[in-house]
């Protein structure tokens, strides 16, 4: 008997579209790829065709046409999103968002709200929470093996040259992308508070080096965690000559773990003070190869997505851990417009531009 697939829509056809897409075709999850979306017609096209299925330009009309779709991938611009999802939840269909979630708090309590209203379930993308290497050192964590956590650090060191900024409008803005902090490295910065639990304050400096662009393309943030803890999170997209690491180092009492490559996907060093008979095969059994930056976790994401609406059970990353790092998110950039002044989540926000027209 062929098990039930639940039918796939994806609006946006930009960078990101295409780990959703190649995850909804590959045949490894219950999900089917029905339709998809953008206004770029150029854009839609060409996935249309590489996919095989037909395109929109209107996804109105794309869910006007195709009754069958059960959910809906938002990947469009960051300070689209809020739109996106409120009018899609508006045809009762499950959505799943790229990251971040949105650009603004308020943003995302109306999609949250706006979803509750029309009975959908809403899903943000995170997708490095599976990452193999991820994934065992979550269970290390869950079942006690670190201890007491001393200090938490992610680093992203990634390249982008200015022809990433200048190859669509919106990149590198306030108003609808933010900076390395928002977007290449927002994903670091939910693994860290993931693993290292509530923070009670935090501050952040920022600098754009080497970018043309009003957002930051490098920073620095300090953390302090409710546990007692430390925390230390750097990003850039100014690393040269190549991409060099997406990192997570998680240091307790009872032993340290780091995860590197470029995508948080090797596992460097893995050692406890109480040996267990699979860690000696931990670096070879949790490490992966990956293509670029993205990583393999769409996959592995999606098929969470799916079982979690098939058997109704509560999905890894649902709405309210989208909202939680964007309001880690806003009171780092609130920090940083302040030059560098402690804040705590929830902070109110007097000086930053995230979000918000220039």
């Amino acid at each position: 008997m062929n098990r039930k697939k639940l039918k796939f829509a994806v609006i946006g056809c930009g960078r990101v579209s295409s780990n959703h897409l190649k995850a909804l075709t590959s045949g490894k999850i219950d999900g089917e790829l029905v339709a998809i979306c953008d206004i770029d017609e150029k854009k839609a096209r060409a996935k249309s065709e590489e996919f095989k299925v037909p395109y929109y330009l209107d996804y109105h009309d794309m869910m006007e046409k195709h009754q069958e779709i059960d959910v809906v991938d938002v990947a469009t611009p960051t300070g689209y999103h809020a739109r996106h999802v409120i009018d899609v939840s508006r045809h009762g269909k499950h959505i799943v968002v790229e990251k971040p979630m949105a650009l603004r708090v308020e943003d995302c309590d109306a999609m949250i709200k706006a979803c509750a209203d029309h009975k959908c379930r809403l899903f943000v993308v995170k997708q490095n929470r599976f990452n193999p290497a991820v994934v065992s050192a979550r269970k290390a964590l869950e079942s006690g093996r670190f201890g007491k956590m001393v200090m938490g650090t992610v680093r992203v060191r990634w390249k982008r040259m200015q022809s990433y900024y200048e190859q669509d409008n919106w990149h590198g803005t306030w108003e609808l992308d933010g900076g390395v902090m928002s977007q290449q490295a927002s994903h670091h910065l939910d693994l860290l508070q993931w693993f290292m639990g509530p923070i009670e304050s935090m501050y952040c400096v920022t600098a754009t080096r080497l970018m043309n662009i009003p957002v930051e393309d490098t920073s620095v943030a300090c953390f302090n965690f409710k546990s007692g803890a430390l925390g230390a999170y750097e990003a850039t997209v100014a690393s040269r000559p190549e991409d060099l690491e997406g990192s997570l180092s998680l240091l307790g009492e009872k032993g340290t773990v780091i995860i590197g490559g470029h995508a948080v996907n090797k596992i460097l060093y893995w050692k406890f003070n109480e040996e267990h008979p699979d860690d000696v095969h931990m670096q070879s059994a949790s490490s992966q190869e990956v293509p670029n930056v993205y990583g393999h976790g769409h996959t592995p994401y999606l098929a969470n997505v799916i079982d979690a609406i098939m058997n109704n059970k509560p999905g890894l990353v649902e709405a309210p851990e989208g909202r939680k790092n964007i309001e880690i998110l806003t009171a780092l950039y609130e920090s940083a417009a302040l030059g560098g002044q402690k804040v705590y989540p929830g902070y109110p926000v007097k000086k930053s531009m995230l979000g918000r027209k220039e």
